[in-house]
């Protein structure tokens, strides 16, 4: 059994899938959760009907979750989940710096993916510059909201630099369905959860040119190698990256039916247009504004990044995926361990 609850309340932000899926996670696990987005024709539905059907419509949210677009009606909480897409986590950290609902926060906790673009800096980077003292978490790992609606078997990894508050945050979110990991590693984690979405896209490309099974997994494969470069470059653990939040992640983005980002690649293997992609769905697909950001931050740190140069090439440079792959199979041979 789960131990004794070390907060009461709880506070998400961000009502998508991932926020919604959530939301039930803590309720499950008997907090009391308010729920926050800011579109309020959204909002009053999820607060009329307890669905969200625009993002998770399958869910029913319990009762006692309070669904609300008003930043006036949110009261204090003990822990804050972010969940809103990487790239609005600063406008909205900033927005809500000054809230008496988060200023007595005891943890955030981030569950976004990214990097920030001109920056390099990670979603807890940028939620510290507007909590300076409140204790920073990250939840990520192979999680599906779609699966996690529906109470499927799944497990996460926490992140913590303060082991006490990592394992209170695990504590809030383990359920006989739900199970959580901790970790001290912030740095590797956030690197890792960043990093695996623009190979989601490349994993979808090859499917949608219909490589087959051998090249998909060599892609994926040395998409972790450059994972690993990448991330102990910028200060994060090898061994991060073998674990839920690395590979684990990596395999079902890579492999998921209910991966945006493999769907985006796998309409681009296809040869729709990628704004044609991008513009046919509510849903945020992280990977293409990561591709950006992170193909930045390599290039600063001066890191090999052979595969994320192509995935770069073919979203932002208009290159054919064919002659991207191409590029790829024909690079000069070298040693698997460079």
């Amino acid at each position: 059994m789960p131990s004794p609850l070390p907060y009461t309340n709880a506070l998400v932000i961000g009502a998508g899938s991932w926020g919604t899926a959530l939301t039930a996670v803590l309720a499950d696990r008997g907090l009391q959760v308010q729920f926050w987005g800011r579109d309020h024709e959204l909002m009053d539905e999820i607060q009329s009907t307890r669905r969200n059907s625009r993002y998770l419509p399958g869910l029913v949210l319990p009762s006692s979750i309070q669904a609300t677009a008003s930043l006036n009606d949110l009261q204090p909480a003990n822990l804050v989940v972010f969940v809103v897409p990487s790239k609005a986590v600063r406008e909205t950290a900033s927005t809500m710096a000054s809230l008496p609902a988060l200023q007595s926060a005891r943890v955030l906790i981030s569950c976004a993916k990214g990097i920030e673009m001109n920056t390099g800096r990670r979603l807890t980077q940028i939620l510290h510059e507007s909590f300076p003292t409140t204790p920073l978490a990250v939840l990520t790992g192979p999680n599906h909201a779609e699966e996690v609606s529906q109470r499927m078997a799944t497990a996460a990894v926490v992140a913590c630099e303060n082991d006490d508050i990592a394992r209170d945050v695990q504590c809030c979110f383990t359920l006989p369905w739900f199970r959580t990991y901790t970790s001290d590693d912030v740095t590797g984690v956030e690197w890792a959860g960043a990093m695996k979405n623009p190979y989601a896209i490349a994993a979808g490309i090859a499917l949608g040119l219909k490589l087959g099974d051998n090249a998909i997994a060599a892609l994926v494969t040395r998409a972790l190698a450059e994972m690993v470069r990448m991330g102990i470059a910028m200060g994060g653990r090898a061994e991060s990256f073998m674990g839920l939040g690395g590979v684990g992640d990596l395999m079902a983005t890579c492999y998921s039916e209910h991966s945006r980002n493999h769907r985006v690649g796998r309409l681009l293997g296809e040869g729709m247009p990628l704004q044609e992609i991008m513009s046919s769905t509510r849903m945020v697909a992280e990977g293409v504004p990561n591709t950006a950001s992170l193909h930045e931050a390599a290039k600063a740190k001066g890191v090999r990044t052979p595969l994320l140069d192509e995935i770069y090439a073919m979203l932002y440079q208009a290159k054919p995926a064919k002659e991207a792959m191409r590029a790829l199979l024909s690079r000069d041979p070298r040693s698997e361990t460079e």
